[in-house]
């Protein structure tokens, strides 16, 4: 059984459970390193009983290659595009707060490459509103990786 009460339970009507009026707290693209505790500080309810947050880095693998860096581009509508993605998680879950920041430039092995976080009423709603933001980005933001491998190839991913 969840612990999320029904519609018809009287706490659902409490505006704590419902999204707040303008979740949408941080959503940016740079090129400078990125801070898990901003985005964790962005994304902080009083009325969020759960919080899920992201955090994509750059691994030392990719395909069974070994790669040694990779670099980050991003079209001029890439933000615009955040923005849809982000209205439309916060339209299809009871969001508190959601942030997004995603890193463009050349990154080493470790480095952030992308942080997002939401909070929600509960910790079921908050983990799927989560996961359906970071996989939309991925999916549909235009953003895209230039990875370089050891062996001296090269890869585009994502144009």
């Amino acid at each position: 059984m969840s612990g999320t009460p029904s519609p018809s339970s009287p706490g659902r009507d409490h505006p704590g459970e419902r999204a707040a009026a303008d979740p949408i707290r941080l959503l940016e693209i740079r090129d400078t390193p990125l801070s898990v505790d901003e985005v964790f500080a962005a994304v902080g309810d009083t009325a969020a009983g759960g919080t899920a947050l992201f955090v994509g880095t750059v691994r030392s693998h990719d395909n069974g290659a070994d790669v040694e860096g990779l670099g980050y581009s991003a079209h001029p509508t890439a933000e615009a595009e955040m923005r849809r993605i982000a209205e439309k998680v916060t339209a299809d879950f009871p969001v508190r707060a959601l942030a997004a920041v995603h890193r463009v430039g050349d990154l080493r092995i470790g480095d952030l490459a992308v942080v997002v976080a939401v909070s929600c009423p509960h910790r079921g709603e908050a983990f799927e509103a989560c996961r359906k933001l970071i996989d939309d980005l991925k999916h549909e933001v235009p953003i895209w990786k230039h990875q370089v491998f050891s062996d001296g190839t090269e890869e585009w991913v994502g144009a």
